[in-house]
């Protein structure tokens, strides 16, 4: 049986009568609705050029596009574009966003790429150890492919195929609307879903797809494209008045950003996280040997204090916006990246200095993504409202893998030899990052009873992972917006157990 007959077919009997509606929500399962949600290429006959990391489901077919300007052109001329790219970063969104499908030779599930992938709902294939990009052509396997040809990806098998391919689009039934509606009645005030969302679209698509709110808003992500050099001017800035000077800036266009996500998100919550931006990924020369673990997150803010500050500000004229609308804004700050207490502490200080004339409550909180920080979670825990567990960051100090780097090199070979049965950035770690993440939501529970802990990494949209962070004791899970109804249904099942 299709997942579309078996998602049709339990709401019928349900409706009938013939079944509980608990039961309809058990027999579902997950991979249903990948089936009715994303496009698949049919059969195909033909081997692939190549076969990189399944990083964003969905299969697409287009023209090969290879650079933003490449794929503004190809839309325009009304065609489909593939955008590939040796990697991608910050100044590539604005082809991403154009594309139909997106195909890198670098990173993996959770590179810039796959993660913007997924947001969007494209297609995606990272990793492919074949891949070289030029400026007019690619050469994959051997084979050479000018720009403007033919060309297709499958984001669910990793498969990169010359020329067209047949692709069936998806078929969402109705039925699916009432089992979903079924599995938020189950899972009321047990477990909560939210989205990753930075902007109005986003915000509207999560809301369209049963967001219970946002449980991350990367305000970084605010500044990619044609705001680039909003962000570049204050890192690069030499003075204090040069620094001001972008700060200013930098407000005004996030109230308005804030005020975008706030809006269709209206008496929903919204968690801010402040600014998190690793410098080889927004400056073109950082001088980092190790940018994601360098100067980023609470640590840039700590060098620069006004940073945070400006940011804050810009959330309060934000509320007050809202409420002169007749808005109901709930809104959350979440400080990322700490791995000290007197970090946390330091910061907090400033932003509760700056909401101390705020017109709403507003709640804070930390990501836990080092390691250090789930040890002393406990420590962390009285300073706090809630937290929220950044499982890409993580996974990727944890095992002490490179999320850019090891998904094709390492990892898929892990798999190949049966060191490793799944990708650790596709689904948690129970017995290592798992086990972080049980010991920090026990001794902060232990400190704090009221805490609120959600996980906003994009485990928070596979099902084997959502099921191991609700035995945990998560109040939410956070995730791309396409990938909301099935977490709603996978806590609708876990709510029954």
């Amino acid at each position: 049986m299709t997942g579309h007959d078996n998602i049709v077919t339990s709401v019928t009997k349900a409706e009938n009568k013939e079944i509980s509606t608990e039961e309809a929500i058990s027999i579902v399962d997950p991979q249903d609705l990948v089936d009715v949600l994303f496009s698949t290429a049919d059969e195909i006959e033909t081997e692939p050029l190549a076969i990189g990391i399944a990083a964003s489901p969905g299969a697409a077919t287009g023209k090969l596009c290879l650079s933003v300007d490449a794929v503004l052109e190809t839309v325009d001329a009304g065609e489909e574009a593939i955008m590939f790219a040796m990697e991608t970063g910050p100044e590539d969104e604005p082809g991403m966003r154009w594309s139909s499908g997106i195909a890198t030779a670098h990173g993996g599930l959770a590179s810039h790429a796959a993660i913007y992938s997924r947001g969007l709902g494209l297609p995606a294939v990272c990793g492919i150890a074949e891949l070289t990009v030029t400026e007019s052509s690619i050469d994959i396997g051997g084979i050479t492919i000018n720009e403007g040809s033919e060309i297709s990806i499958n984001g669910t098998t990793g498969e990169v195929h010359a020329g067209k391919i047949d692709i069936s689009e998806a078929e969402t039934p109705s039925e699916l609307i009432t089992l979903l509606d079924w599995c938020d009645q189950v899972r009321l005030n047990r477990i909560g879903v939210r989205a990753n969302a930075d902007t109005r679209e986003e915000a509207t698509e999560s809301l369209e797809a049963g967001a219970d709110g946002i449980g991350l808003c990367r305000t970084e992500h605010m500044f990619l494209g044609e705001r680039l050099p909003v962000i570049r001017k204050f890192l690069t800035a030499e003075t204090h008045d040069a620094q001001n000077d972008a700060l200013q800036e930098l407000i005004t266009i996030q109230t308005q950003d804030f005020v975008n996500v706030l809006e269709p998100m209206d008496s929903k919550p919204v968690t801010i996280r402040l600014l998190d931006a690793p410098l080889h990924e927004f400056l073109e020369d950082s001088h980092e040997q190790n940018p994601m673990l360098g100067l980023r997150g609470v640590r840039l803010a700590l060098v620069t204090e006004n940073l945070y500050r400006a940011q804050t500000r810009a959330l309060i004229s934000a509320a007050q916006n809202r409420l002169e609308a007749s808005g109901n804004p709930i809104i959350e700050i979440m400080v990322p990246l700490i791995s000290i207490k007197a970090e946390l502490e330091r910061t907090l200080g400033w932003i509760r200095e700056e909401i101390k004339d705020s017109p709403i409550s507003i709640p804070l909180g930390t990501m836990i993504e080092t390691p250090r920080a789930a040890l002393i979670a406990g420590d962390l825990a009285p300073l706090v409202d809630f937290m929220s567990f950044g499982t890409n960051d993580l996974t990727q100090m944890t095992y002490g893998f490179s999320r850019d780097d090891v998904e094709a090199s390492v990892i898929k070979k892990y798999i190949e030899m049966d060191i490793l049965q799944e990708s650790p950035f596709a689904q948690l770690d129970a017995l290592g990052v798992g086990k972080l993440v049980q010991e920090a939501i026990n001794s902060s529970r232990a400190i704090n009873p009221e805490i609120k802990i959600g996980i906003c990494g994009e485990h928070g949209g596979d099902p084997t992972s959502i099921r191991l962070l609700a035995n945990s004791g998560v109040d939410y899970v956070s995730c791309s917006p396409p990938r909301i109804p099935i977490a709603r249904l996978v806590c609708a099942q876990e709510s029954l157990k």
